[in-house]
């Protein structure tokens, strides 16, 4: 006598506690977002309904545009940085090299850190007067890093490829190791070299680990906060006032939860719509294999 077992996928109602979470530490606050973007409230008073009036002062708002494109440049800079190290040393973790577990220890730590710790950290280490330039003002000059726009942008950008890299990079060793060996050991049958086989096996095969890592780096960059309020503050003057340091500054200092509501609902959509960009003009939605064309 022979018996079938039958699996069910599970029903809803698994899913329904994380849904629970989700609708009311997320849609609901994200509703409520939007709803105030078209009040004016200060926080004390009653909100007063002023219907598009807060999104035609940030259409006109000079500081909010040039945080547009400095949320871009800060982004791109993320990605152009972050995207070939992670893949160079995921590719590398994923080997078998002597030392290669300990070295990689050591390297993850900052992903073991908050953003405002390493803000922090890299804000002693870099003050102009106690820090690492006050001592080396043959590299640093007057070793005020913060002090233009351009040093302190290239500031923000380091820190966060050296928190962030980590991160992307154990995506990327991830992917390397799900890479089929049977590609490596065709391809020295037929005479290719490592660098070959790295440009025509590996890179290839991390493409959807490629796409994840850069969407995950864009929304990352769009709504970066905390790098810029311990490091610069926004300055000097509004140099490196982003997106979501202005939205911080007009809700939180200067009481315009109206307007700051506004701009995080902005950065919402903006994010959403470059992560849609990206999936589609990648082909990631149609992709249906990490191991598409391996037979």
């Amino acid at each position: 006598m022979t018996t079938h077992t039958t699996s069910a996928r599970p029903g809803f109602v698994w899913a329904l506690p994380a849904a629970v979470f989700f609708a009311l530490f997320a849609i609901v606050p994200l509703i409520m977002v939007a709803v105030l973007s078209f009040m004016s409230w200060d926080g004390i008073s009653p909100p007063e309904f002023v219907g598009t009036d807060n999104w035609s002062r940030l259409a006109d708002d000079p500081v909010m545009l040039d945080s547009v494109w400095l949320t871009l440049l800060l982004t791109a800079l993320g990605v152009a940085l972050q995207t070939p190290l992670s893949i160079l040393l995921g590719v590398w973790a994923a080997g078998h090299q002597r030392n290669r577990a300990v070295l990689s220890v050591i390297y993850f730590i900052p992903l073991l850190l908050s953003a405002t710790a390493v803000s922090v950290l890299w804000r002693a280490l870099l003050d102009p007067n106690f820090g690492i330039p006050a001592d080396a003002t043959w590299l640093f000059g007057d070793g005020n890093l913060f002090g233009e726009q351009a040093t302190a942008i290239g500031v923000l950008a380091f820190v966060s490829t050296w928190q962030f890299t980590p991160f992307h990079t154990l995506i990327y060793q991830g992917a390397a190791r799900a890479v089929p060996q049977v590609l490596y050991q065709a391809a020295e049958v037929d005479g290719a070299g490592r660098y070959r086989q790295f440009f025509h096996i590996t890179l290839p095969q991390l493409r959807t680990a490629m796409i994840t890592s850069m969407i995950l780096m864009t929304v990352g960059g769009l709504t970066t906060f905390e790098t810029v309020l311990i490091l610069t503050q926004g300055g000097p003057g509004t140099d490196t006032t982003i997106s979501a340091y202005y939205m911080y500054d007009k809700a939180f200092k200067s009481f315009d939860y109206g307007t700051g509501s506004a701009i995080a609902l902005a950065l919402v959509v903006a994010a959403t719509v470059v992560s849609l960009i990206v999936v589609r003009v990648s082909g990631y939605d149609k992709m249906r294999s990490s191991m598409e064309g391996v037979s």
